[in-house]
């Protein structure tokens, strides 16, 4: 699933095809994707200019001027494409948008995991994919003291507790890996006792990296493709995801992976304590 990397590259390769932009025309070509798409969905973007175009973790958000936004999620396989009016639809292209500059947008998700759905802007808060998420890492307001209250008193290992979108918003399997080889923090290591130096370690790591990965255009492993095309490059820096067995760039030694709450963890024991 595409982490906030992925998701914050797809939100800056949209904005200069929406901001500002009025919707000229939206064809849903299926009722429904993940769910049902709200009622009237066609009739009450048409016309509507978007104000922003926002993200929120991995959850898209473009405001309207009818105080509605729109909320957009990419699931296992959803991705953008844009081009110009009536450039040829793929048989996955459930949802098109055409502006009123000529420019179009299709929202294409093999999968059907993605969603969007449309909200009032002053109630965003409310709405119940964005009720409990945490603080967004990249925030000035993200350090290792705000990352430290939020792991007090938590048992869990601190990787599955990285990935609580409640505990911060948008880092996945990928980036969480990553992020602690980089703060040297055992993924087995129980969350409540990263406190201190440890979180002011694991905070600046997940910055670091989730800023690098923005920078390579997200990592393109399996679904993820920019909506000018091109594939993100991120996964060619990974120092342990999806290398076991090949050396720690640390200390030599061989890179680990092992299940952790349904997913794959990698790292390296003798780096990360």
């Amino acid at each position: 699933m595409p982490e906030l990397p992925e998701v914050e590259t797809v939100r800056r390769g949209l904005e200069p095809a929406f901001l500002g932009r009025r919707i000229a025309r939206v064809q849903a070509r299926r009722p429904d994707l993940r769910f049902p798409l709200p009622q009237g969905f066609g009739q009450r973007l048409t016309g509507r200019t978007v104000t922003a175009v926002g993200r929120r973790a991995k959850f898209l958000v473009l405001p309207l001027d009818s105080g509605e936004a729109l909320i957009a999620h990419l699931g296992m396989s959803g991705s953008f494409r844009l081009g110009r009016a009536a450039f040829p639809a793929e048989p996955h292209d459930h949802v098109i948008f055409t502006m009123d500059d000529g420019g179009e947008a299709h929202f294409n998700d093999p999968r059907r995991f993605g969603f969007m759905d449309l909200w009032p802007v002053a109630e965003l808060d409310r709405h119940p994919m964005l009720a409990r998420l945490g603080p967004e890492p990249l925030d000035d307001a993200f350090d290792g003291a705000a990352l430290a209250i939020r792991l007090k008193g938590k048992r869990t290992p601190i990787k599955a507790a990285l990935l609580d979108q409640g505990v911060v918003a948008g880092v996945g399997n990928i980036y969480a890996s990553e992020a602690l080889y980089r703060a040297g923090i055992s993924p087995k290591r129980l969350a409540h006792t990263v406190q201190g130096r440890r979180a002011d370690r694991l905070a600046a790591a997940v910055k670091a990296v989730l800023a690098e990965a923005i920078a390579s255009g997200g990592s393109s492993l399996r679904d993820h493709i920019r909506p000018d095309g091109e594939l993100g490059y991120f996964q060619h820096s990974f120092d342990v995801y999806g290398r076991a067995g090949e050396a720690c760039g640390g200390c030599g030694g061989p890179i680990r992976q092992m299940p952790q709450a349904g997913r794959s963890t990698f790292y390296c024991p003798s780096c990360q304590r």
